[in-house]
């Protein structure tokens, strides 16, 4: 099992108990409320999460163990909630363990469902940009060798 797996596999022990979304959503708030601000310099246009209705900003650098390392915040509460749970999950992992991930967390704890169309549109953009980081990652690293 990878980490990715591992990682997600919490989350949804996380979830299992709580049955009223209204908690859910809740929880995805306090999860994002514990989400470290992304340090100023990275809150820019080219950071920004295209397809997001509110605004939400991604960062990826590549650390010197090869693992892609995350940081992201939002203006939005819960938006801010959800992109916890990606970096959480796809942080310290490696380019190509990223871009081979299927992060089934998403419709195992029903979040999808409960998304609205724009939310959902959102959740999607921030995956295909986290995703789109690791593929960059993985040619600069192919290209090295």
């Amino acid at each position: 099992m990878t980490k990715i797996e591992e990682r997600q596999n919490e989350i949804i022990e996380e979830f299992k108990d709580i049955d009223d979304w209204m908690d859910r959503y809740s929880y995805i708030i306090d999860m994002g409320n514990a989400l470290p601000s992304i340090d100023e310099k990275y809150r820019n246009p080219q950071n920004l999460i295209e397809g997001c209705q509110s605004r939400a900003w991604l960062n990826a650098e590549l650390d010197s163990d090869g693992k892609v390392q995350f940081q992201a915040d939002s203006d939005a509460i819960i938006v801010k909630g959800i992109i916890s749970m990606l970096v959480n999950v796809l942080s310290g992992s490696t380019p190509q363990e990223i871009i081979d991930s299927d992060l089934y967390f998403i419709k195992e704890i029903g979040l999808a469902e409960h998304l609205s169309p724009t939310r959902s549109n959102g959740l999607l953009s921030m995956v295909k940009q986290m995703k789109m980081y690791a593929l960059a990652f993985n040619e600069l690293n192919n290209n090295k060798s």
